[in-house]
């Protein structure tokens, strides 16, 4: 059997097994996706750990996916592996900013670090976590800086005050009112010729205008 009827038997197998809750179901680039509520989530990931045709026992990871223009802005997504069939399958469900995500510690013990870091980057939350804080960013961060809405420079920076002997935070400080960029590389509108350009500028001369070109030097005898 290849892998994509192995996923598709699979796909068969979790729409019978947990009936009513599969909203989608996808295979591309050889893995299965599934989709369902998040009041669902740990009934599709039990059956997919415990199942008979292709036990997934390695949770692989967990990651958030922001979409700011949806109601429902966030994509949790649960990659799962199982070592038996050798298949990929992973599991998304939506939520907000305000809506937790009942936590899958109790089905896969090593969910626990990745729902703490969807946690501290994008602010998803998730019911039933027994302690849910940030993992990466510092201590007193506030906002969540992979949501595509938080500014790239952030609202603090961290510096080292000599004087008082410690790491002091500041407000984020601009030391230009207005900035622009012309999206080009450093060799883009350069003024001069770089060495070697010469060569390749006189062969695109002697393909455009052949008659032009040099006449090749006579061969020796």
């Amino acid at each position: 059997m290849d892998n994509d009827a192995a996923l598709r038997e699979l796909s068969d197998a979790v729409t019978a097994g947990v009936p009513g809750v599969v909203t989608a179901s996808k295979i591309a680039v050889g893995q299965l996706t599934l989709s369902c509520e998040a009041a669902d989530l740990t009934r599709v990931l039990t059956f997919l750990r415990d199942n008979a045709t292709a036990p997934f026992q390695q949770f692989v990871d967990l990651a958030a996916v922001d979409w700011p223009s949806r109601v429902r802005r966030f994509d949790v997504v649960y990659n799962l592996l199982s070592l038996t069939r050798n298949l990929r399958a992973r599991v998304k469900v939506e939520t907000d900013e305000s809506t937790p995500v009942p936590s899958v510690i109790d089905v896969y013990r090593a969910a626990g670090w990745y729902e703490r870091e969807a946690w501290d980057l994008y602010g998803v939350l998730f019911s039933g976590h027994p302690d849910l804080r940030r993992i990466l960013t510092d201590y007193g961060f506030e906002g969540h800086p992979l949501r595509k809405d938080f500014p790239l420079t952030g609202y603090v920076e961290v510096r080292y005050d000599a004087e008082q002997k410690r790491v002091v935070y500041e407000p984020v400080s601009l030391t230009q009112e207005f900035r622009t960029f012309d999206f080009l590389s450093p060799w883009e509108g350069a003024q001069y010729i770089l060495p070697g350009d010469e060569k390749a500028r006189a062969a695109d001369a002697a393909k455009q205008n052949p008659a032009a070109a040099p006449a090749a030097p006579p061969k020796a005898n």
